[in-house]
């Protein structure tokens, strides 16, 4: 009974790193963008992090609009749909601080350009 590989980083991982977000946190989410193999593992792992913020006793809007806007700025254009689509899951302010940075940084209107 062979359940396959397990997916790593797991969604766990992956918003570990989003919530700490460091130089060396932000050089492990570069290298995840890098393959497109690894998108799913950081899209579950950003709901994962809004999820938890969205959870928290106190909403930290400003780190959540920096972290949407670094991600808008970095992601590579087969990202910056599914990003926005993220942002828009929920109508909680976590979400809604990180669409504000998503949206500042313009990368889906780079990605469409391109």
């Amino acid at each position: 009974m062979d359940a396959g590989p397990a997916a790593f980083p797991d969604r766990d991982t992956t918003a570990a790193k989003l919530s700490s977000f460091g130089e060396t946190d932000q050089a492990f989410v570069r290298l995840l963008m890098e393959s497109s193999e690894q998108d799913e593992n950081l899209i579950e792992g950003l709901h994962r992090h809004l999820d938890l913020a969205a959870e928290a006793r106190f909403l930290n809007s400003l780190k959540l609009e920096k972290l949407g806007e670094w991600l808008g700025n970095e992601a590579p254009g087969r990202l910056q749909m599914r990003l926005m689509d993220a942002a828009r899951s929920s109508q909680h302010p976590a979400y809604q601080a990180f669409k504000t940075g998503l949206t500042r940084s313009g990368g889906l209107q780079r990605a469409f350009k391109a």
